[in-house]
């Protein structure tokens, strides 16, 4: 198996991308490249590459003073899941047509996973589950621009996702919604596994929202 080499770069990128999407790091807050450099036992120029590309990724604003933390708003996460309900019911749909007998037992097997995590209250575990089992149903698609469309929307709304699911009754209801997605792709109904995709985001959405207000 070929491995790939990671930079140091790329490294802080995805710890600061990590950090500021799970609320490490408040909006407004400012990241200069010495503190970020001195915090991190690194020099300052791949902390710099970080930082340009988190601005690309606008989830930070370069100023004068340093780097603004814009993280994720209320907004951003009604747009995202905007997108979201557009796209990942059809993906769904897709899934259950394209995927394989290998693939549909791997979801199976997460489900079964993150069964096993919400009767523990593993409240990170059972984040990590429900990344695998949407990341899973992208890949199902077979669909490059869609996986590749899709994950970066999910892992925006990494720090909603977890206090959503800290919540038991919501984690209890996840897995339930997650379980009769999972059988409408393994029986291969494109319908069912599009209409109950969309209700689970509904869903999703709606208790973020209410928790928010």
């Amino acid at each position: 198996m070929e491995h790939k080499t990671i930079s140091i770069a790329e490294q802080i990128f995805e710890q600061l991308e990590g950090e500021i999407l799970s609320g490490a790091y408040e909006r407004g807050e400012i990241l200069t490249e010495t503190k970020l450099s001195e915090k991190l036992g690194v020099s300052r120029t791949p902390i710099r590459e970080a930082l340009r590309r988190l601005d690309q990724e606008h989830i930070i604003k370069m100023t004068t003073k340093g780097a603004y933390v814009l993280g994720i708003t209320m907004q951003d996460i009604e747009d995202i899941y905007a997108i979201r309900l557009r796209i990942e019911g059809w993906a769904a749909g897709l899934a259950a047509k394209r995927a394989s007998d290998e693939q549909i037992e791997k979801l199976k097997e997460t489900v079964e996973l993150q069964e096993f995590y919400t009767q523990k209250g593993d409240a990170d575990n059972i984040k990590n589950m429900d990344s695998t089992f949407h990341r899973l149903i992208y890949y199902m698609t077979g669909s490059t621009p869609v996986y590749d469309t899709l994950v970066p929307l999910h892992k925006r709304i990494i720090k909603y996702r977890k206090a959503s699911v800290s919540h038991t009754s919501r984690a209890q209801d996840s897995l339930k919604e997650h379980k009769a997605i999972y059988e409408a792709i393994a029986r291969r109904d494109a319908e069912l596994a599009e209409k109950l995709l969309n209700e689970h985001l509904h869903k999703a959405l709606n208790n973020i929202t209410q928790k928010e207000m």
